[in-house]
């Protein structure tokens, strides 16, 4: 093994013994290392050249890999070290030089009551066929939590799972569940080849890595809308948000007919953030919708911002906004006043629930 080997190495060992959830290479930088949300610089790794940095990130590429990148100048894939973890990578080139971002991803498979997720997610892995959102920004634990629904029904039923990612994140291996894990690039051509073969594939269950276009999102609803049980993310913060982005991904002429689908087969958004706690560690925040005649109402007469007030008015049916989610950790004094001021997506409202103190 090699120098720009072994540095690579050390670097994703010491990310999956630390807790660090990402590595950034940059050239002519030192390593970067994300723990607990914030940027350090790794010294002992010394500052790497751009040369050197190719090396490094050509080391965990294989020979395809390596063409596709040096060709698109950008690359999306996953590498595992072995017993320890697997990361989600990125290459890509800035200022004419390498670089790269890597995702820890653990190797074991957390259970929903691990990731302090709410109790209703136990429901979302009973139902038979409708469409579940997982949304959140970047880093907020999408993945995570969707690895770990699967992973229960795949524990709990005898069915045939198929997932389509970019790229696979958490390896899941056969249960009382078929597991299928579709990788873009190296298993499939595109998410439209993918989406549109699904259905041939017998499913019970699909799950989406990313809705990343309308396409996506409407071959999404008509899986669902065929009787299957689908999980998508979306890069969004809130319930009413996601519905918003998906209506209006669409030209106007088609918006009527994606709202009247979407009504129908909707059955929750699980909306999240990681966020600091004062013990210096990261607590997940949720909001949660589920869809009532109410909400489907709402969603077919184009009054999403009235969602939120079904939300706020339907805690007995495990719904919750995400202040309500903030104001909880803040009376249990895991997180301050400022942190939960500063993710709530409605400030006043939190305010309020924690009565102006």
């Amino acid at each position: 093994m090699d120098k720009s080997s072994e540095l690579m190495q050390e670097l994703l060992l010491k990310a999956s013994s630390t807790g660090a959830s990402d590595i950034h290479l940059v050239a002519n930088n030192y390593p970067i290392f994300r723990t607990m949300g914030k940027l350090e610089q790794y010294q002992p790794g010394g500052i790497i050249d751009s040369e050197h940095l190719m090396a490094m990130i050509t080391s965990v590429m294989n020979q395809n890999q390596k063409e596709v990148f040096l060709r698109e100048l950008e690359l999306d894939f996953s590498l595992h070290v072995p017993g320890k973890a697997r990361f989600r990578a990125n290459a890509y080139f800035q200022k004419g030089t390498p670089a790269i971002s890597l995702r820890y991803i653990p190797d074991k498979i957390p259970v929903i009551s691990e990731l302090g997720l709410p109790d209703i997610c136990h429901s979302f892995t009973k139902l038979k066929q409708g469409f579940i959102l997982v949304t959140g920004p970047t880093g907020s634990g999408k993945s995570t939590t969707l690895a770990a629904i699967i992973d229960e029904i795949n524990s709990t039923r005898t069915d045939h799972v198929v997932t389509i990612e970019d790229p696979i994140e958490f390896v899941h291996e056969n249960k009382k569940s078929i597991m299928s894990q579709r990788e873009l690039g190296g298993d499939t051509k595109s998410w439209g080849n993918a989406l549109k073969s699904v259905l041939r594939e017998d499913p019970n269950v699909v799950y989406i890595g990313e809705m990343r276009d309308p396409d996506t999102m409407q071959a999404a609803m008509t899986v669902a809308e065929t009787g299957h049980l689908v999980f998508a993310t979306l890069h969004t913060n809130s319930a009413a948000q996601s519905i918003e982005r998906i209506v209006d991904s669409f030209p106007e002429n088609q918006q009527s007919q994606m709202v009247l689908q979407l009504s129908m087969v909707l059955e929750a958004v699980l909306s999240q953030r990681l966020i600091p706690t004062i013990s210096g560690k990261r607590v997940v925040v949720t909001e949660i919708m589920v869809v009532t005649p109410a909400i489907r109402n709402n969603i077919r007469e184009g009054k999403t911002f009235q969602i939120d007030n079904v939300i706020q008015t339907s805690g007995n049916l495990g719904m919750r906004l995400m202040e309500n989610s903030l104001a909880d950790l803040v009376n249990k004094n895991i997180i301050d006043r400022t942190t939960a001021l500063e993710y709530a997506i409605r400030p006043s409202l939190l305010d309020k629930l924690l009565g102006g103190r």
